[in-house]
């Protein structure tokens, strides 16, 4: 299987030095330098499968381009890169659709795992050929076409956001602690800092709870994680 990644960074030293980095890792590069030439790429390109991209560049922002991919594609997975440490930054990133962040600088050990780690959630990893079903009504998850209903009406997911429902319906009514929801849905091997869980977890309330505000299929378990149902 090629392994497609996009890399947008308007700074060609540090675009190529992430390029170098994923292709010795076993990856296929294709690079961009301005948010309307990544989503050009994209358009032209079905078979990239994670997108890395710099928030500040010319023209728009890579939090734009975040949401411009969102809207047309939700299997993509999307690593944003940013030299600022502001909490702002990694929230807004996380909430127009992003799966992860890597602040700079970054060791190319980190990002390349970063990289695999998304990418084996994005489809290095296939589900068994007889499709199953979880049922939690409203609610109805296909785990072979990674598909989420609500009262019949398809739920547009991420990637990382199927991950964490799926994890949430085969543990019906368990507290899952913030560390186990990290574990199972972005890798044990994975770098980042937990409240990407609750950033996600409050992505995913906004499409799926009637109230995000009121939930009562993902419950906050105070102190310890989350847990779905009563």
């Amino acid at each position: 299987m090629v392994k497609k990644v996009l890399v947008l960074e308007d700074e060609e030293n540090i675009r190529s030095f992430v390029v170098i980095n994923l292709k010795r890792a076993g990856y296929e590069t294709i690079e961009a330098g301005t948010g309307e030439d990544a989503l050009a790429i994209l358009k032209q390109n079905p078979g990239i499968k994670v997108a890395l991209l710099d928030i500040m560049l010319p023209g728009i922002d890579g939090f734009e381009v975040c949401r411009r991919i969102r809207a047309m594609d939700n299997k993509i997975g999307i690593i944003m890169l940013t030299a600022r440490t502001q909490e702002m930054d990694k929230v807004t990133g996380l909430m127009t659709g992003a799966d992860d962040y890597v602040t700079k600088p970054f060791s190319p050990a980190e990002l390349t795992a970063r990289v695999d780690a998304l990418f084996r959630r994005t489809g290095g990893d296939e589900e068994a050929a007889a499709a199953e079903e979880i049922v939690y009504p409203p609610f109805r998850l296909n785990t072979r076409n990674r598909t989420l209903e609500k009262n019949d009406q398809k739920v547009k997911l991420t990637q990382v956001e199927y991950g964490i429902v799926k994890l949430f319906m085969e543990n019906q009514g368990k507290a899952l602690s913030r560390e186990e929801i990290l574990d199972a849905v972005w890798g044990k091997d994975y770098f980042g800092e937990l409240k990407i869980v609750d950033v996600n977890i409050r992505r995913l309330r906004i499409k799926i709870e009637d109230n995000p505000t009121k939930p009562i299929y993902v419950n906050t378990v105070w102190g310890y994680g989350y847990k779905w149902g009563s």
